[in-house]
């Protein structure tokens, strides 16, 4: 498997994860052509603090069996911006207040936004 290959099925993994435990408005942003940082940026959010660690917790655990290790998460116990770092891929789960406050979608703007079916691998 190629690392393309193998991006594009964290990315897969990730929001179909978040999809399970009912994730509000996934986007995936590929921001390979503007920033350094990652290939892609997974946004969404949870309606209430439970919820956003169920969504955590969901892509750990899927993530995991398929061999990612994420490098870092921040955030967790406050469930206000769980950032998730799996290096290529930056997984950002917010509450409903704080996606709209810090609007990452208005920042990362430049990037493509990508369509993603959850569960289409």
């Amino acid at each position: 498997m190629t690392e393309q290959e193998k991006i594009k099925q964290m990315v897969d993994l990730a929001c179909e994860a978040l999809s399970e435990k009912k994730a509000a408005d996934i986007k995936v942003i590929d921001i390979s052509g503007i920033s350094t940082i990652a290939d892609y940026f997974i946004i969404t959010n949870g309606e209430n603090p439970n919820q956003v660690h169920a969504l955590v917790d969901n892509v750990d655990e899927k993530l995991g069996r398929a061999g990612f290790t994420p490098r870092s998460t921040e955030g967790y116990n406050a469930a206000n911006w769980v950032l998730m770092d799996y290096g290529d891929v930056i997984i950002n789960v917010f509450s409903r207040e704080d996606r709209r406050f810090y609007d990452l979608e208005r920042i990362w703007r430049d990037g493509k936004l990508i369509e993603t079916i959850p569960g289409e691998n």
